[in-house]
């Protein structure tokens, strides 16, 4: 097989749906962003609250994972994780990342860059109480990004605090946390014919927003 086997010839412009969509536009992007969010649930078969988080380690070299959106405002952008994994001590070191939306069925997608916040603990608790119990257990057995011995040993880590916990309510672990991304910049990236894309760019200035068009 060669390499050429593998990826999949360009779409057919002349009957891409995004050829007569308007121009993105709008002055401020938390409200363009949750648009497109909704069209996104509407469209994608799985996870359209999906999201790439790019760190770099204490070495500068560049780490990124696929998280899940929890929340949004013009506060920024949350998710939650083990603070002692890798992407938690990454986040807590450099106090900046980048966040990628990329959502194939629409073509389009949404970078952000921004510095880090910790949520309250109010907002943690409320959130981790409102999830599963098993993902609740399993937030206190995984010692995530450390090495496994072996799959049995997570199942009687998950067993273990499954008896301690009984059937009372489970605790947040102390470890267990939710970021917030503060973007500075945000661009909105639309599939465009022949590859002339639409990109519009946000960056904060003080309390507000300045727009520009970008080149594809």
């Amino acid at each position: 097989m060669s390499r050429s086997d593998l990826i999949p010839p360009s779409p057919d412009y002349a009957d891409a749906h995004t050829a007569h969509e308007a121009d993105i536009d709008g002055a401020e992007p938390f409200t363009l962003f949750g648009q497109w969010l909704i069209d996104a649930r509407a469209k994608e078969p799985n996870d359209a609250n999906a999201m790439t988080v790019a760190t770099v380690d204490a070495d500068g070299m560049p780490d990124a994972r696929m998280v899940l959106l929890k929340d949004f405002d013009a506060q920024g952008f949350v998710f939650y994780t083990n603070t002692q994994s890798a992407k938690g001590q990454q986040l807590l070191s450099a106090r900046k990342a980048a966040l990628l939306f990329h959502w194939k069925s629409l073509r389009r997608q949404v970078r952000v860059r921004g510095t880090v916040e910790i949520v309250t603990d109010a907002e943690a608790d409320e959130y981790f109480a409102s999830r599963a119990r098993n993902s609740q257990i399993g937030a206190w057995a995984s010692t995530q990004s450390q090495p496994l011995e072996s799959r049995f040993a997570l199942e009687k880590r998950v067993a273990e605090y499954g008896l301690k916990f009984g059937l009372g309510a489970v605790p947040r672990p102390p470890h267990w946390t939710g970021f917030r991304i503060v973007p500075q910049q945000i661009e909105f990236w639309r599939d465009k014919p022949f590859r002339l894309h639409d990109r519009l760019k946000f960056e904060r200035v003080g309390d507000g927003w300045t727009t520009s068009k970008l080149y594809p």
